[in-house]
């Protein structure tokens, strides 16, 4: 028997030899390269592709290779198609709804009433699911460009490592996911090819509207490409492991890889730090076995909120690689004298227990990078594939928790208080696009208060309850400082509470009650907008830098996506330095400046920096022309940083307390802070008394004349009231102090905001402030 089991076996190896590897083999030679069809191996030096070339090359796949189905998703910002492949078996690209169904119900144990026995069945039938993201930073050129590097490994190699990655996971690569920005970087690339400028960052955002924040968008889903990526990607799919690809500057790390410095956001489930960590550290071990030098791990960068990880709420672990960066596409020599450190203790040029072996130094390339970034990605995939089952328990034990029943001492729900709530249709729809079931309710009380019908309430039995607790309580970042009592900075800022931004009043519910269902739902009625005829236009503009300014960019989305804060009659445009240099702006009415400093705005690039055309501020003579706008009756709006450059240029009475003082007593890095507005003022019409600041870098004012000053906004007399959410060390420092503040020259105003009332598309509790600032 054992002899005719060897003869058979030795039959059916030889006729895969002589029959089938042929056939695989023609069939992937079908299969083009990146170069046959982008026309250079992705890599090369001073070489990018367009966003074309790059939608060809992976449908040139999809159509040569069963391994890869190819797709778009919707359109970008700037119309062109949005798009992902999902690479696996043809055996189970034939099945993606039974993997999509097996995953919906181990992301939701509800559905299978929790039972262990279906949910061990599931586990042992499904696939790893892991998302590749790429180019959400359009300058970090090396990523979408190893999609293709990726793609194409997936699609054709016969090895077995490849082989159990394909039969073990389905991969979703997404080659950018901020396509608009894949051409204009090519665009300015190709531009300044050649030039002293090869290698400069474009001079505009590369999103159209938030530039490199829009990886700050993952909570407030505030951008379509974040919207498609959510609604049609990670909610239909569910990953367990999403591989987000960076770079990072040059001259740090070769390589960061997890687990995170402190502090991880305390809603983020233990299983997903416990996934990370083991994640994190086996891909850097791999790769320093492979001889990959200078990476680092749990330096650099926090796992602290979810506007960056919006896969930690969802039960898959987000992978955040960062490779060091070159100039776009040009190679760069880097001396080991000048590698330098950063947070979490990382010194580039000292081995440790975090970071090894040190590279020494020398030429850094595209090609250095693409090499370090794929094989960060296969390391990732081996890993995945190679436990799959462990992965997929885990993903089932994080949503297991998350729909147990509550105990009495834990929070059982939160009530929307809606006769209390100005945007809670932001509010909800904010948490109903990350999953968070909203449930309407019959008439109930609760601590003597009486509730209505179709009182909303949030749950805290279900799959992203996580989510909606890390919205929804404030943030109490730690007072992290090093061994000479400097604050450690955050990675990003340390406030994102939904409630305060949106100023939506919620009640927390801490034993379990009863809700009535509701009543049958009416019917409602429309209201027309009332904008009635325009008897003449007016023209309201917003200053527009040469030098690319995020705040700029998320100015013009609020104006444009709030049609509803708008006077009837105006038109709201970008202005820059040659129209204040020439003083084209008599039709306009006001002037808004973002969040900028006042260098950039009065000087600009400097001479030799970038191309003539795109060098210098508006100048002594724009500041000169600005003064006889206001003086004539115009209104000039500042906002936050750009409140110091009036401050200076226009000699207002005015001095900023927060100027000048070190760190060390003061520092507050992106936080939520309390004011207490003057409501009889027009600009804070429709405000509360209490209200919001996003603080982050900002003024706070003391007015030193007030014959022709009103202070619209302050903070609060008592220190201890100041902070509601986030981090802020020696608030003292601003208790009574003005935050927004108006002053009366000659016929017109300047008005001087000490925060960002339209910050990142987020503090719509402030929206008004900035709309009624700019049209009154």
């Amino acid at each position: 028997m054992k002899i005719k089991s060897v003869f058979a076996y030795f039959c059916i190896c030889l006729f895969t030899l002589i029959f089938l590897l042929p056939e695989l083999y023609a069939q992937n030679a079908k299969v083009p390269e990146p170069k046959d069809v982008i026309g250079f191996t992705p890599g090369d030096d001073r070489k990018l592709a367009s966003w074309n070339q790059i939608l060809e090359y992976f449908q040139k796949l999809e159509d040569t290779s069963p391994r890869v189905k190819f797709e778009a998703i919707g359109k970008t910002t700037m119309e062109v198609p949005f798009v992902y492949a999902t690479i696996s078996t043809p055996a189970n690209l034939k099945n993606l709804e039974k993997y999509k169904q097996i995953n919906a119900k181990l992301a939701d144990p509800r559905l299978i009433k929790s039972n262990q026995k279906l949910a061990d069945s599931l586990i042992k039938q499904g696939k790893t699911i892991v998302l590749i993201t790429c180019g959400i930073h359009s300058t970090e050129v090396g990523s979408t460009l190893s999609s293709m590097l990726i793609a194409h490994r997936l699609a054709t190699s016969n090895e077995p490592e490849i082989l159990k990655i394909l039969e073990n996971t389905i991969i979703l690569l997404v080659p950018s996911l901020n396509p608009d920005g894949v051409d204009i970087v090519k665009n300015w690339y190709d531009k300044t090819l050649g030039t002293k400028f090869e290698g400069t960052n474009p001079p505009e955002l590369y999103h159209k509207y938030v530039g490199h924040d829009n990886n700050r968008d993952w909570y407030a889903f505030t951008q379509i490409e974040t919207q498609m990526t959510v609604d049609k990607i990670h909610n239909v799919w569910h990953p367990q492991i999403v591989h987000d690809i960076h770079q990072q500057g040059a001259n740090g790390a070769r390589l960061f890889l997890p687990p995170y410095m402190q502090p991880v956001e305390p809603n983020v489930p233990r299983e997903i730090v416990e996934g990370y960590t083991e994640l994190g550290n086996f891909m850097a071990n791999d790769l320093r076995k492979k001889g990959l030098q200078g990476i680092t791990t749990n330096t650099t960068y926090d796992a602290w909120t979810p506007a960056r990880a919006y896969s930690h709420y969802h039960g898959g672990v987000r992978i955040l690689s960062e490779t060091a960066s070159a100039n776009l596409a040009t190679p760069i020599n880097v001396k080991f004298e000048n590698l330098r450190g950063a947070s979490g203790g990382l010194d580039a040029k000292k081995e440790s227990e975090n970071f090894s072996p040190v590279w020494k130094g020398g030429e850094w390339k595209l090609r250095d990078i693409t090499n370090y970034m794929t094989s960060a990605a296969f390391s990732l995939l081996n890993h995945s594939a190679g436990n799959r089952e462990k992965w997929l328990t885990r993903f089932y034990t994080i949503g297991k928790e998350a729909v147990r029943p509550r105990k009495d001492s834990e929070v059982y729900a939160y009530i929307i208080d809606e006769l209390n709530s100005r945007f809670d249709s932001a509010f909800y729809l904010i948490l109903e696009r990350a999953g968070v079931e909203i449930t309407q309710v019959g008439k109930f009380s609760y601590e003597g208060k009486e509730y209505k019908d179709f009182t909303s309430v949030i749950l805290m039995n279900q799959p992203y309850a996580a989510f909606a607790t890390a919205m929804i309580e404030p943030q109490k970042y730690p007072d992290l400082l090093d061994n000479k009592g400097q604050p450690i900075p955050p990675y990003d800022v340390t406030a994102h509470n939904l409630p305060l931004l949106t100023d939506t009043k919620l009640v927390r519910i801490t034993q379990p009650v009863k809700f009535p269902n509701p009543p049958d739902y009416g019917s409602g009625s429309g209201m027309g907008n009332g904008i009635g005829n325009c008897s003449g236009m007016y023209f309201r503009g917003t200053y527009r830098s040469h030098i690319p300014v995020m705040d700029e960019g998320w100015t013009r989305w609020a104006i444009e996506d709030n049609p509803q804060y708008l006077k009837p009659c105006t038109k709201y445009i970008s202005i820059g330095n040659s129209e204040i240099n020439s003083a084209k702006f008599t039709n306009f009415r006001s002037i808004l400046f973002p969040d900028q400093s006042p260098n950039q705005i009065l000087n600009g690039y400097p001479k030799g920096a970038m191309p003539d055309e795109y060098t210098g501020g508006i100048g002594k003579d724009g500041v000169a022309n600005l003064r006889k706008f206001v003086e004539d009756g115009g209104t000039l709006v500042f906002l936050n940083e750009s409140s110091r450059f009036a401050i200076e240029q226009f000699n207002l009475p005015v001095r900023d307390v927060t100027k000048d003082l070190p760190r060390k007593d003061f520092y507050i890095p992106g936080s939520i802070l309390r004011t207490e507005i003057d409501t009889t003022h027009p600009i804070a019409k429709s405000m509360p008394k209490d209200s919001i600041a996003w603080f982050e870098d900002s003024p706070a004012f003391e007015i030193t004349d007030m014959t022709n000053a009103k202070i619209i906004a302050r903070y609060p007399v008592k220190s201890e009231n100041i902070l509601l959410s986030g981090w802020a060390l020696g608030a003292e420092k601003l208790a009574g102090k003005a935050a927004l503040v108006e002053f009366t020259i000659g016929k017109g105003k300047i008005i001087l905001f000490g925060f960002r009332p339209q910050y990142r598309g987020q503090s719509l509790a402030t929206f008004p402030l900035l709309f009624n600032a700019i049209s009154n």
